[in-house]
């Protein structure tokens, strides 16, 4: 299995992580993840071909909103929202308020 790279919060800029959350699908994704936890990559309940949900993935992960950590065969899913917090204070709250 390929390894998985995750950007340094300190790295990540702003323009990139509302360029993230501006699409409704990724919105969708982060908006799973806060309100259930980690998630296998495949339980998103979103309907988009695997492969446009694994772009989806990356752009969130490129971003620092997501880790992506390898368990068996399975991916699993979790949102950095502590690390992410810190970085951007209030940012999540603010876009998960909103509907």
């Amino acid at each position: 299995m390929r390894t998985v790279t995750h950007p340094a919060l300190g790295e990540v800029e702003l323009a990139d992580v509302l360029h993230a959350l501006s699409d409704p699908v990724r919105l969708e994704i982060i908006r799973a993840l806060a309100r259930d936890g980690e998630c296998p990559c495949g339980s998103f309940g979103v309907s988009i071909s695997k492969s446009t949900l694994s772009h989806h993935l990356k752009v969130l992960r490129q971003a620092g909103l997501t880790e992506t950590r390898p368990d068996g065969t399975l991916r699993l899913i979790s949102l950095r929202r502590e690390e992410f917090d810190e970085r951007f204070p209030e940012l999540l709250d603010s876009v998960l308020s909103c509907r």
